[in-house]
């Protein structure tokens, strides 16, 4: 259904720069006609949103972007950008076997962003927001050396329990809901200034998470989860030290896609560092009491075990452990 709000867009052109229409002028423009799902109960224009908890809880996590430093705007479009923040929150939802219902964002920028730019990442906002099932209710403008974008995201169980990173046992399955690596490879190619491979280039501008997987993986029995955003291992060595586990990753099972094998080979790089160290394709690794309880899409890769020997946490490749770098960090 449409929510009005007490904002109406000016009628400057989208060739003005954000400074030139100011704060509320901005608002206007990137909600004025939107239709939100009946989840949402007060969309803008107001001083908070409301959002349906039919539930009575709500599942509720944050992430930011930052110029220079998750995005380039010279490699990414800003609607690129736009769907990228809101694909690595939504992602988080899906993680906790839960499914989106609403994104409020904050945005810093500088004051002669173009008006066309900024209702052009307001779209791939939407977009993406749209594809899982939720929409934009709120958020703040405000002035900035660099392009911020900082996303909260709010998602509903529909009375299952959330699906924790602690519930791991020895002999569940280990699996991922799609490849890994994509991004990476987008990344180097990048950085080459290699031509070709749009596939790997649009996975690193655009990461597109399953929404459906993490609900789907709770209903069949997921003992824990979580989102694959610094990497496989680094987000299988937090799932381990949670469950107080070992996590043997087995690297042939691994859903390698040729095109990254191609692009592999062409760096001169181990398509394994790509699959297992290699961040943001936010598919989601979650653990299964078996083989049968894999939902269509899912792909086992390992098995957990018992510490033994080894402390919680500790994660294996093919039989022995890895030391090297596992992915992403933030410092």
């Amino acid at each position: 259904m449409s929510r009005d709000t007490s904002l109406t867009p000016d009628d400057a052109g989208s060739s003005s720069t954000v400074g030139s229409v100011g704060e509320f002028g901005l608002i206007a423009r990137v909600t004025a006609g939107r239709t939100y799902p009946d989840t949402v109960l007060l969309g803008p224009g107001d001083d908070a949103a409301v959002v349906a908890a039919a539930d009575g809880r709500v599942v509720v996590t944050t992430d930011m972007l930052v110029e220079g430093r998750h995005f380039r705007r010279d490699w990414s479009s800003p609607r690129d950008i736009g769907r990228k923040a809101i694909a690595q929150n939504g992602a988080d939802i899906a993680a906790m076997g839960a499914r989106c219902t609403a994104f409020v964002v904050a945005l810093s920028c500088p004051a002669d962003l173009t008006v066309a730019d900024a209702e052009d990442l307001n779209a791939g906002l939407w977009d993406e927001a749209s594809r899982a099932g939720a929409a934009v209710v709120g958020g703040d403008v405000t002035a900035g050396d660099h392009l911020v974008v900082s996303v909260t995201a709010l998602g509903d169980l529909a009375g299952a329990s959330p699906i924790r990173r602690d519930g791991a046992r020895p002999g569940d399955v280990l699996a991922v809901s799609g490849p890994t690596g994509a991004s990476a490879a987008g990344y180097a190619l990048l950085a080459a200034s290699v031509q070709g491979h749009p596939d790997l280039l649009a996975a690193h501008r655009v990461p597109r998470p399953d929404y459906d997987a993490g609900p789907a993986a709770a209903a069949a029995g997921a003992t824990a989860m979580c989102d694959v955003s610094d990497g496989l291992l680094a987000d299988a060595a937090h799932l381990a030290a949670a469950s107080g586990v070992l996590l043997a990753v087995e690297s042939a099972r691994l859903p390698i896609p040729s095109l990254l094998r191609q692009a592999a080979t062409e760096l001169g790089v181990d398509v394994l560092d790509w699959a297992l160290t290699g961040g943001e394709d936010h598919v989601l690794l979650a653990t299964f009491p078996d083989d049968d309880a894999l939902p269509p899409g899912w792909t086992a890769v390992g098995r957990v075990g018992e510490v033994g020997d080894v402390g919680a946490g500790t994660v294996t490749v093919d039989g022995t452990e890895w030391t090297g770098a596992r992915g992403w960090t933030s410092f």
